[in-house]
């Protein structure tokens, strides 16, 4: 990871960037009252792809013509966008928004065992492994031992919830392998496109006709899920990125479950297990070491 200095004007987007994903969960939750899993990823990504191309548009960068670019897009879109957002959509039928950030956390965690069986660079040491089981044992306090053999939807949608963030890790792998030395904002664009062209039709399938004869607060949620927490979020990223590098972005993991577990509280009455808040700080403690920040001894 490219660790650089935190400035105040760094920090401030990257609390920006927290609050503003934290605010995804609340949203999913209240549009999935009314949309299906499926129907409202089609309009994450199709309403988020809009936006992402008028930001091609207005910045004047080239749109890609290569069908091996269009190819490395669908496989993005399908690791980053369809298959972790169908499957936090889904978790977040059977358990808290809150639960379902804090599993959402892990993303790092993947990242760092997925990198090293791609990359020679990307070797784990022994402050990494420290990380990385501090970060699983939060993991697995937070489902709670006695539901990690369980069956039920409960169970199931916390398993769906840890698929997600694999999904995210291998996708920062084909990022690096794929999309490398492309402008971000073709990239973002790119691959949300490609989500859109097959949530879009899977939707319909299994979800029946799309609508917009939807009430108000959907509509709300939907264009917050879509607009601010897709494609403004996806600009802002690589903003923080230029600014903070990756391994100060990637603390931005642990900002999110905050907002997200307050807002669930406030809005939607939720009350997580305290096992779920000592899980959460064992894996704040593993991303900690992970990024440095904590030093281990040998």
């Amino acid at each position: 990871m490219t660790q650089k200095t935190l400035s105040p004007r760094a920090w401030a987007e990257l609390f920006l960037l927290g609050v503003i994903w934290g605010g995804v969960f609340l949203a999913a939750r209240l549009a999935l009252n009314e949309v299906g899993v499926l129907t409202a990823v089609a309009h994450r990504t199709f309403w988020a792809a809009l936006v992402l191309w008028a930001a091609v548009l207005w910045l004047r960068l080239p749109i890609p013509t290569s069908p091996r670019l269009w190819g490395a897009f669908l496989v993005m879109g399908a690791l980053n966008n369809l298959i972790p957002f169908s499957l936090l959509n889904w978790s977040q039928l059977h358990i808290e928004s809150g639960l379902a950030s804090i599993f959402n956390a892990t993303t790092a965690i993947f990242g760092v065992l997925v990198a090293a069986m791609f990359f020679a660079d990307e070797r784990l040491t022994a402050r990494k492994l420290i990380g990385v089981s501090l970060g699983f044992s939060g993991v697995a306090l937070a489902i709670g031992l006695e539901n990690l053999a369980r069956f039920d939807p409960r169970a199931l949608a916390q398993w769906a919830a840890l698929g997600a963030t694999l999904s995210y890790a291998l996708a920062a792998v084909w990022a690096r392998k794929a999309l490398a030395g492309l402008a971000p904002q073709v990239a973002a664009a790119g691959m949300v496109t490609c989500s859109a062209l097959i949530a879009l039709p899977l939707a319909w399938i299994v979800d029946g006709p799309i609508t917009l004869a939807l009430s108000p607060v959907t509509w709300g949620a939907l264009a917050y899920y879509s607009v601010i927490a897709t494609a403004l979020a996806y600009l802002l990223y690589y903003r923080v990125l230029a600014m903070a590098g990756s391994g100060n972005l990637a603390l931005v993991t642990l900002l999110i479950p905050p907002f997200a577990i307050a807002l669930g509280a406030l809005v939607l009455d939720e009350a997580l297990p305290p096992r779920a808040y000592l899980g959460f700080v064992l894996l704040g403690l593993g991303l900690l070491i992970l990024n440095g920040r904590l030093r281990t001894r040998r």
